[in-house]
């Protein structure tokens, strides 16, 4: 019983002086270089920076993340993309991972991928983010189901309905 105790106390000192070990700087340039790798494979600019996808990418870096007046919009209302600079530039490193961890919303959003980063992944992607710095407006709030967006937007077609029988 006792070296179980012992063992298990060591184990205890050994996670608590890693967990105790400081993240790598948000400037560190690997980091930094991992993470825009990890927002252009995720698709994070497809929606988040105006005119990416229709540009093929073709849009400087210091305007990406900076969010959209481009709504997306079907059943659920209206979302549009958010400026990452402000949102994630605002958040130390624990709350952003924490943040990402639990993060659910609307289409077409696909929170389910950002969930399921790995650490290392999370953490590099956060470093990137704040090594571009805070830039841009908030983007427009969401809007309910039924109301009209007033400017641009990709639709949505309403999902056929049920038909009970065979597909």
């Amino acid at each position: 019983m006792l070296r179980i105790l012992i063992t298990a106390s060591l184990l205890l000192a050994a996670l608590s002086a890693v967990a105790a070990q400081p993240a790598a700087p948000a400037s560190d340039p690997d980091r930094i270089r991992r993470g825009r790798y990890v927002a252009l494979i995720g698709g994070c600019n497809d929606c988040h920076t105006k005119g990416f996808a229709p540009s093929g990418g073709k849009v400087p870096e210091s305007q990406w993340l900076t969010g959209s007046d481009l709504g997306f919009s079907g059943a659920w209302g209206t979302t549009y993309p958010g400026n990452l600079r402000t949102k994630i530039g605002a958040m130390d490193l624990p709350t952003w991972k924490a943040y990402a961890r639990a993060l659910t919303t609307r289409p077409p959003m696909p929170y389910w991928a950002l969930n399921e980063m790995s650490e290392a992944d999370l953490e590099a992607l956060w470093a990137f983010v704040h090594s571009l710095g805070a830039s841009g407006d908030a983007a427009p709030a969401a809007l309910p189901p039924g109301q009209e967006p007033s400017g641009p937007a990709v639709r949505f077609p309403m999902p056929p309905p049920e038909s009970g029988g065979k597909h």
